[in-house]
């Protein structure tokens, strides 16, 4: 039934994603579900409580598909209010059927570990690169935002487990249907996905990949046979991680990122007032950037595109004076503070230098993604 039924599905849905790229994942899924099932577009403008309430109806509609009418009730869709008080209910999926003799394994599936399974310390392979190889991998890693949540000493690591991997014009990257242990990143070269959809005779052209973005790792991430063809389109130079590296060092990454931004961000005064679901999507976007003492993080004129939290550390302000008398130092910053915000909401250069006197960490956030996830940068500050 998963096979037939439910999996094509979520091949479906999941290309969908990749193509389009939406900022708002789960509501595009939401939508896409909507659509699929012929059903009215859902209200776009939801609040976070409405959205768990609209995801549990979308769980419940979903077990009763999977599991039949009998093993769901009707009560386990409950909708709460913003001003409940009450305890809200824990839905469980009910338990899988077991299985029986010589039932196949199902195409999507998770690692799971226990008495039977425990997992082993993890030993990240390492093979030998030059110098020019280790900068380049390193651009390209900087370029794509899924290794954007690693900090230096993750990227060495990926970047020396990482094979290389030539492709000449024509020749398969990834074929749709077989099983996959890589993800690939691009150094240089053009490559193109296509899709054979249930029902169709030949494959349906998607996107183009090219220097700098990744492919392969929905394969690596759901343990599901690859969901398309990647086809050289000229000749190509890959980078390729294993599965094992990516799941211990990239994926584990990724979920730590989140979880101590999340902690960080309550401590930070100006984003106090902000709502759960809004310091999750912010602890989403940020990007680590770690900075030597007297290197400059801001230079007074230039443009600003950046905001600027400090997470570890002490910087200073300096600004330059008009009389040209050298620059003076106007103020200090430490852990939890923020700079960067006048050149975003004013759209002026920068107003004063900022250096680092320690060795600092900050997480940064553009402005184009501030205001995407969170409005305008005024509604924030302004608070």
């Amino acid at each position: 039934y998963l096979k037939e039924r439910v999996t094509p599905i979520l091949e479906e849905l999941v290309q969908s994603l990749l193509i389009h790229k939406p900022d708002e994942s789960v509501e595009f899924m939401l939508q896409w579900l909507k659509k699929k099932e012929g059903r009215p577009d859902m209200v776009t403008s939801l609040t976070a409580q409405e959205e768990i309430n609209v995801l549990r109806k979308e769980i419940w509609h979903l077990k009763k598909q999977l599991y039949g009418e009998d093993a769901v009730s009707d009560h386990e869709v409950v909708e709460t209010s913003d001003d409940s008080e009450e305890e809200e209910e824990v839905l469980e999926l009910p338990s899988a059927p077991k299985k029986g003799k010589g039932n196949a394994r199902t195409s999507v599936s998770a690692e799971a570990f226990g008495s039977w399974n425990k997992p082993t310390e993890f030993q990240p392979p390492v093979i030998e690169k030059t110098e020019e190889q280790k900068e380049k991998i390193t651009e390209k890693l900087n370029q794509a935002f899924m290794f954007s949540a690693l900090d230096e000493k993750e990227k060495n690591i990926v970047v020396m487990a990482m094979q290389e991997r030539k492709l000449q014009e024509g020749e398969y990257a990834i074929t749709q249907g077989d099983e996959g242990d890589f993800l690939y990143v691009v150094e240089y070269g053009s490559l193109e996905c296509t899709k054979t959809f249930p029902g169709q005779s030949s494959p349906t052209y998607l996107k183009d990949y090219s220097p700098g973005e990744a492919f392969g790792e929905l394969a690596l991430l759901y343990n599901a046979p690859r969901a398309a063809n990647i086809i050289a389109k000229s000749d190509c130079l890959l980078w390729g991680l294993d599965r094992k590296t990516f799941n211990h060092i990239v994926k584990d990454a990724a979920v730590k990122k989140r979880e101590q931004y999340e902690s960080f961000l309550q401590t930070v005064p100006v984003l106090s007032t902000m709502e759960e679901y809004e310091r999750m999507k912010l602890a989403d976007a940020l990007r680590p950037q770690t900075w030597q003492p007297g290197q400059y993080i801001i230079r007074q004129g230039e443009k600003g595109d950046m905001f600027y939290i400090l997470e570890k550390g002490e910087c200073i302000a300096t600004k330059l004076q008009n009389d040209g008398t050298p620059a003076k130092e106007v103020m200090q910053y430490s852990p939890g503070q923020y700079f960067g915000e006048l050149a975003l909401l004013r759209n002026e250069p920068r107003a004063a230098n900022i250096i680092a006197k320690t060795e600092v960490k900050v997480a940064m956030l553009d402005r184009q993604s501030f205001k995407r996830l969170l409005g305008p940068l005024e509604d924030i500050l302004r608070r």
